[in-house]
C-alpha cells in the first residue's frame, strides 16, 4: 500500500492567501518526497473556496515536479468538460517531460452547478463530454496523426506535441464516488479508479467491488488499481489529534456543503435528484459522526494503523491512500508534524505487511 499527499484547498483570502497556501503546499511536497510518500495529487475547481484556489492541477504539479524527485504526480483530477482535449494533451505531456515521466492522469466529471453555469456547459452533457474527452486525450497522447470525429471536438491527422515521455502514455485514473457507470467505464478502458468514501468503508467497498467485477469481466489480468482519498491528522494521542483536527474538518465540510447548495441545479439525466439525500446527510453530520463512520483518518499512530487495516481488509486491498493533510487553515507546522509522525510510525507498519 502506498501513501501519498492530496492538496485540496478549502479556504478564501480571509483565512489564508493563495500565496501562503501554495507555498506551504510546495514545502510539504518536498518534505513528503524526503519522508517516503509516494504521490502528490490536487484538484480542478472554480469560483468557490471549496477547491477554487486550484483551477489547474497541472500548474501546481509542474512546480512540485521541480521540488521533488521520486513522487508520482497525479491530477486529481482534470475535468474534460471544461477543457479542450488539445490543450489537456499538450500540457499533460509537458508535465510528463518536466517530471521525467512521473505523471499519472486522473479525470473527473465535475459536479458543482455554479461551475457549469459560469463556464457555459450543460449538466446534461457531463458524461458525454467526460467519455469523449478521455478518449480523445488518449488518442492524442498515444498516436501520431490521430483522428477523431466527436460530438464536441473533431480532428483529423493531428499530432500533439510534445510527445509523452512515458510510452505509450502516462497511466489514467477515473474519479468515481457513486456512479457504477464510471466504475465500469474505468474497467473497460483498463484504467485505475480514485474514490472518496464519503459514506465510509462500506461505500468504498461497493465502488471497488463494482470496478473489480467489471475488470474481471473484461478478462484483464490482476484487479486494476484503487486509490482512496481522506483527511488525515496524526498526533501522539487520540485526544490531541481530535482537538487539532476537529474545527478544520468541520470547516472543510461547511465549505463543501456551501459549494453543493450555492445553486440549486435542476435534475438532469447525468445528475439525478437523489443527491439531495447525500446533501441532507452531510448537513446533519457532526465531526463525531464522521469519526464514527470512518470518513476521516484522525488519531494516534496506533489507532490510525487499526483504522487503515480495517479499510484495507474490508475493501479487499487498497493500492494507494491519498491523505489530505493541510485542510482548511491548518498551520504548516502542524501539518508537517502530522506528516512526519505518520511517516515514522504508521507507514513502516504497512511496508512490513508488504514484505510479509
Amino acid at each position: 500500500m502506498e501513501f501519498g499527499i492530496q492538496f485540496f484547498p478549502d479556504v478564501g483570502p480571509e483565512e489564508k492567501s493563495a500565496q501562503h497556501y501554495w507555498n506551504e503546499s510546495l514545502y510539504l511536497s518536498e518534505l513528503g518526497d524526503q519522508l517516503g510518500y509516494g504521490h502528490l495529487r490536487t484538484v480542478e475547481h472554480y469560483f468557490h473556496r471549496y477547491g477554487g484556489y486550484s483551477t489547474n492541477p497541472i500548474v501546481f504539479l509542474a512546480a512540485a515536479s521541480q521540488r521533488t524527485k521520486k513522487m508520482a504526480l497525479i491530477t486529481g483530477a482534470v475535468l474534460p468538460i471544461f477543457n479542450s482535449p488539445f490543450k489537456l494533451a499538450g500540457e499533460l505531456a509537458m508535465l510528463d517531460a518536466m517530471s521525467n515521466g512521473r505523471l499519472e492522469i486522473g479525470f473527473a466529471r465535475a459536479f458543482m452547478p455554479h461551475e457549469f453555469r459560469v463556464l457555459k456547459r450543460s449538466m446534461d452533457e457531463s458524461r458525454a463530454r467526460f467519455v469523449e474527452g478521455i478518449e480523445q486525450v488518449r488518442l492524442l497522447l498515444e498516436e501520431e496523426n490521430a483522428t477523431s470525429h466527436g460530438q464536441f471536438y473533431s480532428f483529423q491527422n493531428v499530432t500533439s506535441f510534445p510527445r509523452p515521455t512515458q510510452k505509450p502514455r502516462p497511466p489514467f485514473w477515473i474519479a468515481t464516488t457513486a456512479s457504477a457507470e464510471s466504475q465500469i467505464f474505468a474497467a473497460k478502458g483498463g484504467h485505475s479508479i480514485m474514490t472518496v468514501p464519503v459514506g465510509g468503508p462500506q461505500q468504498a467497498r461497493k465502488v471497488i467491488d463494482t470496478y473489480r467485477e467489471a475488470w474481471a469481466a473484461e478478462g484483464r489480468p490482476g484487479r486494476g488499481r484503487v486509490m482512496i482519498g481522506l483527511h488525515m491528522y496524526c498526533a501522539e494521542t487520540q485526544a490531541e489529534a481530535e482537538r487539532r483536527a476537529k474545527p478544520r474538518v468541520e470547516n472543510y465540510f461547511i465549505s463543501l456543503l456551501d459549494a453543493h447548495t450555492k445553486e440549486k441545479a435542476a435534475a438532469s439525466k447525468d445528475y439525478p435528484a437523489a443527491n439531495d439525500k447525500m446533501i441532507d446527510a452531510m448537513r446533519r453530520a457532526t465531526f463525531e459522526d464522521r469519526m464514527k463512520a470512518n470518513v476521516v483518518f484522525i488519531g494516534s499512530p496506533k489507532n490510525l494503523i487499526e483504522q487503515i487495516e480495517g479499510y484495507d481488509h474490508l475493501c479487499g486491498g487498497l493500492d494507494k491512500i491519498s491523505l489530505q493533510v493541510n485542510f482548511h487553515d491548518m498551520p504548516v507546522d502542524e501539518a508537517e508534524a502530522s506528516l512526519r509522525l505518520f511517516a515514522e510510525e504508521v507507514m513502516p507498519h504497512f511496508d512490513k505487511e508488504k514484505v510479509a
